[in-house]
């Protein structure tokens, strides 16, 4: 009696391990399973997972050794012959398995899911009148959990939508049921950037070869050394300008009325003799200014180039 219960306790804390022929629900009639994640096992499997005391929802892991691939999913009810179980097309599919081949069934415990990642094959998909509330109801009612890497089926309007299962967390595969989990969508498969036409482009790239490079060089007027119009260097100019100012500098006073009454400077012709003779005969102009208007006379005397 006492080996009896330490193998029944043996028994318990092992999980469930089983190797079946797989086969597609629609050979039993059963295509309605098809947009979900649940499987038909025999009638030995039950009393078997009994036994272990294997707790709902019974979660599995399935995987097909000889290609390396692995997915997850739960059970619609125990109906299969002996030795075989049926699964849907896309889980077949994604374990890369043909009918008839062997593939490992195991017991599963797996954490609840928080956050899923999908990205559907198409555009046609966020076509539909409401996507979330489709996938949502679809989710929650066909599928006991989720694998990373996985590409599930969901059926509309008589069309099938692939979505591929991108990320899922906290790992790489998670129970949904019961639990409030963030969904989160990437791009389709077949999505494109839009295209400019190429008339609008054309026009954006002229603009761009109008506008003035930020590297052309800022314009700086009036550059080099001042020059007389006589040709001679401004600098005897200033000099003698500077000198003479600074004599009278301390006889002159200059206030805000002779500042704004201060006739503009005069543009010189000529060499410095005729300069002076010019000054004298402006001053002698000023001094016989009378209320008569004067006559305008034209500039007298030498004619000399501008070039000196």
């Amino acid at each position: 009696m006492k080996n009896h219960f330490q193998r029944m306790n043996t028994e318990r804390s092992l999980p469930f391990q089983g190797t079946y022929m797989c086969f597609p629900l629609s050979l039993i009639g059963k295509s309605q399973l098809e947009q979900g994640d649940q499987i038909i096992m025999p009638p030995s499997a039950f009393e078997h997972l009994l036994r272990l005391e294997v707790g709902f929802p019974m979660l599995f892991k399935i995987s097909n050794d000889s290609k390396g691939r692995v997915s997850h999913c739960g059970v619609y009810e125990f109906t299969a012959d002996e030795g075989s179980v049926f699964l849907p097309s896309w889980m077949m599919k994604n374990l890369q398995s043909q009918e008839g081949e062997l593939l490992s069934l195991k017991s599963a415990t797996l954490e609840r899911g928080t956050y899923i990642k999908l990205q559907p094959h198409s555009m046609d998909f966020l076509g539909i009148v409401n996507p979330k509330a489709v996938l949502e109801w679809t989710l929650s009612s066909k599928f006991f959990c989720l694998t990373t890497g996985d590409t599930i089926v969901i059926n509309y309007n008589s069309k099938n939508f692939f979505i591929d299962i991108v990320e899922t967390r906290p790992s790489s595969a998670v129970c949904i049921l019961d639990t409030d989990c963030e969904v989160d969508f990437a791009p389709p498969l077949d999505y494109k950037e839009p295209v400019k036409p190429a008339k609008i482009a054309k026009e954006e790239e002229q603009a761009e070869e109008k506008e003035p490079s930020k590297e052309k060089a800022m314009f700086i007027p009036f550059t080099g050394l001042p020059r007389r119009l006589d040709g001679k260097p401004a600098a005897e100019l200033a000099s003698s300008t500077s000198s003479s100012v600074g004599e009278n500098n301390h006889t002159r006073t200059i206030d805000a009325e002779s500042r704004s009454q201060k006739r503009p400077g005069k543009l010189v012709f000529g060499s410095p003799d005729s300069e002076s003779k010019s000054e004298k005969t402006e001053a002698k102009i000023v001094r016989s200014e009378s209320p008569k208007k004067q006559q305008f006379q034209p500039f007298t005397g030498k004619k000399h180039s501008l070039r000196g």
